[in-house]
């Protein structure tokens, strides 16, 4: 779902993880939609429509239980989410922890960073490696006892092969994940639903739009956990990320200043000076360069645009730390439909790695890259579960990876 959605779903169907159930209609208590980040959706995350909710973003996880890791781009993806008056979840990714102990380790780490308020949703993304029933019960009730609302993520049979899922289905409700392939689906399709007790989100996709991006619809209400009457801008508890995002839901377009973080909204049609948005421009991040009366100068795109057509992200100019300076990097997507973000960086291999024409396994190999070699690049993507570095060249670019699938790195980075 998170570290690497697409492969794991191609396992699953390998596996025969998503068998089809008989046609049955479902009667969504809630029924609003939203979507769930990663470190892949960038310091501003992405939203599938106008009419998504919700998001849930990934805080960091630990893949044997001792180890830990943090999304950079969880603090900037709640700030963002509650910025554009939706409600902002949490989830953390869970493998490989079998005992208490370890689940103690984990949460003690994690808790108190959630950014998101008190009664939120922090749920447990178990979908690969080793898992312990007990040690999620554990975990379950610790999530409790800090203040939000626990959920468990995963595949259904994976969970049922894996865990008591009938015993977790008691202690809270279950965020289950099915679909039938990777074609965009913009709704869900209920063929596939997952069924079981207590399901209160159902993961229908990860191409909820073209690219992928997965895409959740909320069954019993349970995302209004948190904010008052379901209301973004009515957290219960307000942390450093939610104040940011209310201040900018809050300010008013006309106040719009240069250094001011923008999305382009999806129902924008024209530039202000009167060419087609192109789809690509809306529902991202971009910064303000210049104001003129109700129009808006995009620094990234160096377009024109009417004030009435965007909404505020962020007030503050970026300050330069990792996580505001990547959140303003440019984003693209290429003829195969990757999606590349610009980041200027160094790269050193701890292993043999084959630099290529292309970003593809595939692509042919330009020559192989004994370890200790250094590498300068200027933009990273992912593709087929592993993260790509594109290295400048003459007369070209060459591509190399650097992570695998479970975000672990082929070397260190400057």
């Amino acid at each position: 779902m998170k570290k690497n959605k697409i492969i794991l779903g191609l396992v699953a169907l390998a596996l025969g993880l998503f068998a089809v159930v008989q046609p049955m209609t479902v009667n969504a208590a809630k029924g609003d939609y939203g979507v769930d980040w990663s470190v892949y959706q960038g310091a501003t995350g992405k939203f599938g429509y106008a009419h998504d909710k919700f998001a849930i973003s990934q805080i960091g996880g630990t893949t044997t239980g001792w180890n830990l890791y943090d999304q950079w781009t969880y603090p900037t993806q709640v700030q963002y989410t509650i910025a554009q008056g939706k409600r902002a979840h949490t989830y953390i990714w869970w493998q490989n922890v079998t005992s208490n102990s370890q689940a103690d380790y984990v949460l003690n780490y994690f808790l108190p960073k959630v950014q998101t308020p008190k009664g939120s949703i922090v749920a447990l993304d178990v979908e690969s490696g080793s898992q312990n029933t007990q040690a999620i019960a554990h975990a379950i009730q610790r999530i409790k006892d800090a203040g939000y609302t626990p959920m468990v993520y995963g595949y259904k049979n994976y969970l049922l092969n894996h865990t008591d899922l009938k015993y977790l289905s008691t202690l809270c409700q279950l965020w289950l994940a099915e679909y039938a392939d990777y074609n965009v689906t913009p709704t869900p399709n209920y063929n596939f639903f997952p069924s079981f007790d207590n399901i209160g989100i159902f993961q229908f996709t990860s191409t909820y739009v073209a690219g992928g991006l997965d895409g959740d619809v909320d069954l019993t209400g349970i995302t209004d956990n948190g904010y008052k009457n379901g209301q973004a801008d009515k957290p219960k508890t307000q942390t450093p990320a939610v104040k940011a995002g209310i201040v900018a839901d809050n300010t008013p377009k006309k106040d719009i200043a240069k250094g001011y973080t923008v999305k382009v909204n999806f129902s924008a049609k024209t530039y202000a000076t009167g060419q087609t948005i192109p789809d690509f421009v809306k529902g991202k991040s971009h910064e303000v360069l210049q104001v003129s009366g109700n129009k808006i100068l995009l620094a990234d795109i160096m377009s024109w645009v009417n004030k009435s057509d965007v909404e505020i992200l962020a007030t503050d100019k970026p300050k330069g730390n990792v996580e505001l300076k990547q959140s303003q990097s440019n984003s693209w997507t290429d003829a195969l439909g990757d999606t590349w973000h610009s980041e200027d960086g160094t790269f050193t291999t701890s292993a043999v790695i084959n630099l290529r024409w292309g970003a593809r396994t595939s692509s042919a190999k330009i020559f192989t890259l004994p370890t200790g070699s250094t590498v300068k690049y200027d933009a990273w993507s992912r593709h087929g579960g592993y993260v790509w570095l594109r290295q400048p060249r003459q007369g070209g670019y060459g591509y190399l990876v650097c992570r695998d699938d479970q975000n672990n790195p082929f070397g260190t980075f400057k």
